[in-house]
């Protein structure tokens, strides 16, 4: 009895390949990091040369932080939720972190006017016109993340989130976790340069 070897497979093993959706997220991430990461290059480079005014930073900013950290739970739990088939619980959490997201624009509007009730404007001094364009920025983009989110409600109500399409809520919690993190770093940036 003679043996056989066995065949080769000729298909490649198996490997988990990144979303195509997913892929262009990460690259815009990047680009977004890059931005922010020019502006507060450019905030040190420009406090060094002089003509600074030194202010309080808002205190609206803190609570800015923890409005988005409860946001970015909020949507962890929604993403729980679409893998076990909470439908109730997925459009609550959904529209939880939609709220908390609106709530950090309002906290960011009272921050600018606790800046101009200390006479600290866009146009003036470099040190309030960065304070506004950072965190100006980092506002548009959680606007745009709440309009994402408005989406993504309305398909938990379609139902067409559930634990076998989740590739809509996991680019969303990308985006959210993401702008979580930069918000954390911009406070932390302006807390320890004011």
């Amino acid at each position: 009895m003679s043996k056989q070897p066995l065949a080769k497979s000729s298909s490649p093993a198996p490997r988990s390949a990144v979303h195509p959706l997913e892929f262009l997220l990460w690259g815009f991430l990047v680009s977004v990091f890059m931005l922010f990461a020019g502006l507060t290059s450019a905030y040190m480079v420009r406090r060094a040369d002089g003509n600074w005014l030194d202010f309080q930073l808002p205190g609206a900013f803190a609570l800015s932080t923890v409005l988005v950290v409860v946001s970015t739970l909020s949507l962890e739990f929604a993403r729980k939720s679409a893998r076990r088939n909470e439908f109730p619980a997925l459009r609550a959490y959904l529209g939880g972190t939609g709220l908390l997201g609106l709530a950090f624009l309002a906290s960011q509007l009272y921050a600018y006017r606790q800046c101009t009730d200390q006479g600290i404007f866009l146009v003036g001094n470099p040190s309030g016109s960065f304070l506004y364009v950072l965190s100006g920025m980092h506002a548009l983009h959680i606007a745009a993340a709440i309009l994402a989110v408005g989406v993504m409600l309305y398909k938990a109500f379609r139902l067409d989130i559930h634990s076998k399409s989740l590739l809509g809520i996991r680019l969303l919690a990308i985006f959210w976790h993401f702008l979580t993190v930069l918000w954390l770093y911009l406070y932390a940036f302006l807390w320890w340069m004011h």
